[in-house]
């Protein structure tokens, strides 16, 4: 029997109602889910170094084709040996397909059934994004897990707008699999998503969904959702959407997000996460922590001799005092911002693996209301 790793596969050890925790195992390693995926937008997880993710708990990270695709370009990231080995990541990478940075970065879009045509946000330059130029761009980048390209609308847009999108999406998602089919070896070792859309209404979404499950993935996104809505309709939505989806293939639902939408998500049967916020909130000087956020900017930390979060064993909390990421952080020195994003990347890991447990136990609800609770009140 051959003992070579699996292109793709995912076990669920336990559930706990709607709940699922196991594993996704492909050939770059294992993916502990539910799986919390930090941003590497332009080859890097901002102000952190690879093997310090890794420390942190993250098995798996994102990358951005939109990004990528200008700069520095896909066709030089795969003549410098894929993005792995050009940016020192070992582990899984998943790279987003493009479409939404498109439609709410670039200058002058042009949508069509081709894709979409749109002016570079950097130097002007134009450029067309099709669903086959994203798997292409995805595939020279080396990613293990693509995603079809879709169009996003807003979900305060008629639901006429909706309806068309969500139906060119499904076209397009067709178009994603068999650009992804025809890239030989590429295909033959790594795996692709489709994205259910659809907005918040939930026979669009159904709709979506049945039109996903014929052309047939090895996981489904739920996308369209964190643009605004609110946690309140976000849950309401993902009180159907996931269940819509094959209950033996991953969920992931993108770009979310703040620690209780993640916990909520979780409960609703949500297996894989993305979001900028731990990062991006440790280069503005917010942590994340068991009592809720806090602003090390704030007066009150100046000669707090305290750690960040008494209950985190990230190096940062057993080394530093927030006086002093008070003190690097107000004075503007990188260091602050390395060091904020550190815990917080890890608030985020540590976040998951207690999911993870809780749902193995049988305790996620006990788990999760008390999380609530010392989180919104602390």
């Amino acid at each position: 029997m051959s003992s070579d790793p699996p292109r793709f596969a995912f076990t669920i050890a336990a559930t706990d109602g709607r709940a699922r925790t196991g594993t996704i195992a492909m050939e770059r390693g294992v993916i502990r889910t539910p799986a919390f995926m930090p941003v590497g937008t332009a080859a890097t997880v901002k102000a952190m170094k690879p093997q310090d993710v890794e420390r942190a708990g993250a098995d798996i990270i994102l990358g951005n084709t939109y990004h990528l695709m200008l700069r520095p370009g896909a066709e030089r990231v795969a003549r410098l040996g894929g993005l792995h080995g050009f940016m020192g990541w070992n582990r899984p990478i998943l790279t987003d397909s493009g479409g939404y940075q498109v439609m709410s970065l670039a200058e002058l879009t042009k949508r069509s059934e081709d894709g979409v045509a749109f002016k570079s946000h950097l130097d002007g330059s134009r450029h067309l994004l099709s669903p086959e130029r994203s798997i292409e761009i995805q595939r020279l980048l080396g990613s293990n897990i693509v995603m079809a390209f879709d169009e996003l609308v807003p979900t305060t847009t008629p639901r006429e707008v909706q309806a068309a999108a969500m139906e060119r999406s499904m076209r397009w998602a067709r178009r994603s699999r068999a650009a992804f089919d025809a890239g030989g070896d590429h295909a033959a070792h790594n795996a692709i998503f489709g994205i259910q859309q659809g907005a918040l209404d939930e026979r669009l979404r159904k709709a979506s969904a049945d039109a996903l499950i014929d052309i047939g993935f090895d996981g489904y996104a739920v996308g369209g959702l964190a643009v605004g809505e609110g946690q309140e309709a976000m849950f309401a939505c993902l009180d159907y959407a996931p269940q819509q989806l094959p209950a033996d293939r991953p969920r992931y639902l993108m770009g979310v997000g703040k620690p209780t939408d993640i916990v909520g998500a979780v409960e609703r049967g949500i297996d894989m996460f993305d979001c900028v916020m731990p990062t991006r909130s440790g280069r503005t000087g917010q942590a994340f922590t068991r009592q809720g956020p806090i602003n090390i900017r704030n007066a009150r930390f100046a000669e707090d001799q305290g750690p960040l979060d008494a209950a985190c064993d990230c190096p940062v909390c057993t080394t530093w005092s927030r006086a002093y990421l008070h003190h690097l952080v107000r004075a503007g020195e990188i260091l602050g911002a390395m060091l904020m994003t550190e815990h917080n990347i890890r608030f985020y890991e540590a976040l998951m693996a207690d999911l993870r447990a809780a749902i193995a136990d049988g305790r996620l609800a006990v788990f999760a209301n008390d999380f609530r609770s010392r989180y919104t009140g602390g």
